[in-house]
């Protein structure tokens, strides 16, 4: 199905959290969107759409749910849903997906796969070996030394990976991923050489065929100041990347993001959707540590603030097989987001806290307030999750891009919340 240029279209977003907010906030901005739902969202979303109760990884809950609802577009924000072959249901029944199949979705739900691939295209990437038993991945520590990264092979929502200083680190955390602390993830392990250099997030829109690069962004992963603590699921971002200059995002498209590609193809699984490339950059080369098959999140937030309008245009040309002729209207600006979390993040934490304060924001082009995980109890917004609030600003700087981020922030109460108070400390 395909819809002329000028006509309105009613569209589904798959997901409840920060990403999925920013995704439907720019969106509605575009007069192409003239409906729009969102399953399950969550409270902020619900001031700007309509929300649904939803299992998104049923498949065929979602197509009888988008043909009640004469849905044309489904845009699928997290990656369970991709693993679980939503996108390929929703093809079949001849709609319009932004997202790939389950098996192009292999490039994030298997380390491995993606390993391979590599492989293949010839792409750079950190040397490694691939386990399904402890005492193997463990002879292979010995014998590679440390430090040394060790990863739960499927989905472990950002949790499964840890960068070991010493063999009996790596040993601990090999036997909790066999003994069953990531679930199904865990039954295989991946072990990486520990790469070194700067990390940025590289995005690229794929039909398929063509690839058209839409933005770069650092995260912040650590909980604590100074990039310091247990690993989340990332407590800020920032856009663009200092460190992915245009000539080593050439370097990346050359030698890892159309290689892999073209292998997608060969295989017959070709790619549609969003691309995210982490990216590990060392004397101006790069290297790939891990694809998502998805927007990141937070760094959705920040390309999405800075994209606006243009996004849902760009999504449209993927969909429809039209990127060769696409383009990204770039402004000269700069975009930051702060997560906001519960005391206790990303251990065990309370929810139910009421946020006082957020109906006083400022909400327009350089200023918002994405929600994540927060839920409407009696009439008030109330924290529902591990990120909650995703402080979101733009300015013609990133350091007034930080001021501006901050002062959201400070606007609001909620006594039970933290954030990082340094997002940007590198490039700043």
């Amino acid at each position: 199905m395909t819809t002329g240029e000028g006509d309105a279209m009613n569209i589904l977003i798959l997901g409840g959290g920060g990403r999925e907010h920013a995704l439907a906030w720019a969106v509605m901005q575009n007069p192409k969107c003239d409906k729009l739902i969102v399953a399950p969202g969550n409270a902020g979303i619900a001031q700007i759409a309509t929300c649904a109760t939803l299992d998104i990884e049923d498949r065929a809950a979602v197509v009888n749910f988008a043909e009640a609802e004469a849905i044309e577009l489904v845009i699928i924000g997290p990656e369970a849903p991709l693993a679980a072959g939503v996108a390929d249901r929703l093809r079949d029944a001849g709609l319009l997906v932004f997202g790939p199949s389950a098996a192009a979705a292999r490039l994030e739900a298997s380390k491995a796969f993606t390993k391979e691939i590599c492989a293949a295209a010839n792409a750079p990437t950190a040397a490694y070996g691939h386990f399904t038993d402890a005492e193997a991945a463990k002879a292979h520590v010995r014998a590679q030394g440390t430090p040394i990264v060790v990863k739960a092979d499927g989905l472990a929502a950002g949790k499964g990976v840890i960068i070991a200083e010493t063999v009996a680190e790596a040993e601990a955390a090999i036997d909790d991923m066999f003994g069953g602390s990531f679930g199904d993830a865990g039954a295989e392990v991946v072990i990486e050489e520990f790469m070194t250099g700067e990390e940025a997030s590289f995005f690229v829109l794929c039909d398929g065929e063509d690839v058209l690069p839409i933005g770069t962004a650092q995260d912040h992963k650590r909980v604590g100041e100074g990039d310091t603590g247990p690993n989340t699921g990332g407590m800020g971002a920032y856009s663009p990347a200092p460190v992915l200059t245009d000539e080593i995002a050439e370097r990346a498209m050359a030698e890892i993001i159309r290689p892999t590609m073209a292998e997608m193809v060969r295989r017959g699984t070709p790619f549609h959707g969003v691309l995210y490339a982490g990216l590990m950059i060392k004397d101006g080369a790069p290297r790939l540590v891990e694809y998502n098959v998805r927007f990141g999140d937070p760094e959705c937030q920040v390309l999405m603030m800075r994209l606006g309008a243009q996004v849902l245009d760009l999504i449209h040309a993927a969909v429809e097989g039209r990127l060769a002729e696409a383009q990204v209207n770039w402004g000269n600006d700069h975009a930051m987001t702060v997560v906001m979390a519960p005391q206790g993040y990303p251990g065990s934490y309370e929810k139910g806290d009421v946020i006082s304060g957020l109906e006083t924001l400022p909400e327009d082009s350089f200023h918002m307030m994405f929600h994540a995980g927060t839920k409407l109890t009696d009439g008030r917004i109330t924290a529902n999750g591990g990120r909650v609030l995703n402080a979101t600003a733009r300015g013609a700087s990133l350091s007034e891009a930080r001021d501006r981020a901050y002062a959201l922030v400070d606007g609001i109460s909620w006594p039970g919340g933290f954030c990082r108070r340094d997002i940007g400390w590198r490039a700043l």
